[in-house]
């Protein structure tokens, strides 16, 4: 079953979500020694990075991974890498070893397979086994850069990463997580705000399509946090703020 909190606003949403991503960080550390997260870009996770750079105990022991990247330069005004390095890498003082980009500069396929290399060698599973991946998701049910009715969706339970060359979205060209890595995930902790990604909400709520990426996510391991506006259609369920 999804857990689904909606919350009054933006902010509330971003709190909500620094607070569990650093609870699931800890009890990964507390029981492995290491706790590996994998970011996604976008407006919606900005702000609650910024709160989690401001705790850098809540990183203690964490490996930061990326669930998608654009194929630029990481000092692009579009790179995933830059948001995440401005809003929580430096605050927090993360060391550059423990950080894992996607190399988007590489370009979509020598990406991709650099980091399912480096995935690969770093944690177990096949594929491997994160411990949360935070993921936003696109009015148009996307989440990482994994669009609807993709050849991407179809790749296999042994795909790991997964070069993008024609994303609805520009830049065409991308880096991706595969589904079966998000499958695979311990948690995935989605984050929504706005009305505009109100009917992506409800549709992925609704039954697995994959013309509806994000409803193709193991709900038992799915949280959703909404503000109001987002939840639209879905209604107020969960811990209400």
């Amino acid at each position: 079953m999804t857990r689904l909190t909606t919350c009054l606003d933006a902010e509330t949403v971003a709190q909500r979500a620094a607070a569990q991503i650093a609870l699931q960080l800890r009890r990964a550390y507390e029981q492995r020694g290491v706790a590996h997260m994998a970011l996604s870009g976008g407006t919606t996770p900005g702000r609650t990075y910024e709160l989690l750079g401001a705790t850098p105990d809540a990183l203690t022991g964490v490996e930061v991974w990326f669930a998608d990247e654009r194929c630029v330069p990481p000092q692009d005004e579009e790179s995933n890498y830059r948001l995440v390095e401005q809003t929580l890498l430096d605050a927090a003082g993360v060391p550059p070893e423990r950080v894992h980009r996607m190399r988007g500069e590489a370009g979509p396929e020598e990406g991709a397979r650099l980091y399912a290399q480096e995935l690969s060698q770093h944690i177990a599973g096949s594929p491997p086994v994160l411990d949360v991946i935070v993921l936003g998701i696109g009015p148009d049910g996307h989440v990482a850069s994994l669009f609807p009715g993709a050849a991407t969706l179809d790749a296999g339970s042994e795909a790991v990463c997964l070069g993008v060359h024609d994303s609805p979205k520009p830049p065409p060209e991308r880096i991706t997580l595969s589904l079966a890595v998000l499958l695979a995930a311990r948690e995935c902790v989605l984050l929504a705000t706005g009305a505009s990604k109100a009917d992506a909400v409800a549709a992925m709520l609704g039954e697995p399509s994959r013309h509806v990426p994000a409803s193709l996510l193991r709900r038992e391991r799915l949280t959703v946090l909404l503000d109001d506006a987002a939840a639209g259609h879905a209604g107020r369920a969960g811990s209400p703020s």
